[in-house]
């Protein structure tokens, strides 16, 4: 499932970075991409939010709404 993670504390490419190397190492994540000036992270994972929120605070970042990422092509 396609996820989109909203953050708060991620400044720079190099945050981006270590949030996206932080939630590929979880099992059940298959791709993930982070964009630092929209403060949000898209994911393709089949784990709870629970978990996707978790590895998020423990990178270092606040998670203010996990969602369902939609767009023209589902």
């Amino acid at each position: 499932m396609k996820k989109v993670i909203e953050v708060e504390g991620m400044c720079c490419k190099r945050c981006a970075e270590r949030a996206e190397k932080k939630l590929l190492l979880l099992g059940g994540v298959s791709g993930a991409k982070a964009n630092f000036k929209k403060g949000v992270i898209f994911v393709e994972s089949d784990l709870p939010d629970e978990e996707l929120s978790a590895c998020v605070a423990d990178a270092g970042f606040a998670v203010k709404e996990i969602r369902a990422r939609k767009g023209i092509f589902g």
